[in-house]
């Protein structure tokens, strides 16, 4: 295939890319990671089709505004985090939970399990960060259109959910 007919296989029809935002919260972004090694191999393919309006991994500049498709890794630790989250929800057409911290909440959660002891311990510091007593899974404050599950997460699942939104969306055929 020619580089011009494999520019032209990768135009939706509209002329229109998916707008995408990738976020994260509290975890170790190791589902970050893995997607950009994702982009490693499927970067080329998906170049005419996915515009990245926030992906703090990519690009300094980002967005939380007209995104079709929302990819969210970590849980939810702070009052900050779940008003982004709620605003990420509000502007999204579809919000997707990556990863076992945001589907679930571990192993983020290890605080949630503290005895009395060590819990009266952190507490203070807990409060003066503004932090939720309990972590939580995003599901917890919106909903959620579909799941990449793993820790990190597995890779096949999110190119397959990526792929299936180009084409719910019209980008692809």
């Amino acid at each position: 295939m020619t580089e011009t007919a494999a520019t032209e296989n990768n135009q939706s029809a509209a002329g229109r890319k998916l707008n995408v935002g990738i976020f994260s919260f509290t975890g170790d972004e190791g589902c970050v990671i893995v997607f950009t090694e994702i982009l490693n191999y499927k970067i080329a393919e998906w170049k005419g089709l996915i515009n990245f309006k926030s992906a703090r991994v990519l690009q300094s500049k980002n967005e939380i505004e007209d995104i079709d498709v929302a990819f969210v890794e970590g849980a939810i630790s702070t009052y900050k985090e779940e008003e982004k989250l709620k605003e990420i929800r509000a502007k999204s057409r579809k919000v997707v939970a990556i990863g076992t911290c945001a589907i679930d909440g571990a192993p983020s959660n290890h605080r949630n399990f503290f005895d009395k002891e060590k819990w009266d311990e952190i507490e203070p510091v807990i409060k003066q960060f503004g932090h939720r007593p309990k972590v939580q899974p995003i599901g917890d404050f919106i909903k959620v259109d579909a799941t990449v599950p793993g820790c990190p997460i597995i890779e096949q699942k999110f190119v397959e959910v990526m792929e299936g939104y180009l084409k719910e969306f019209g980008i692809k055929n």
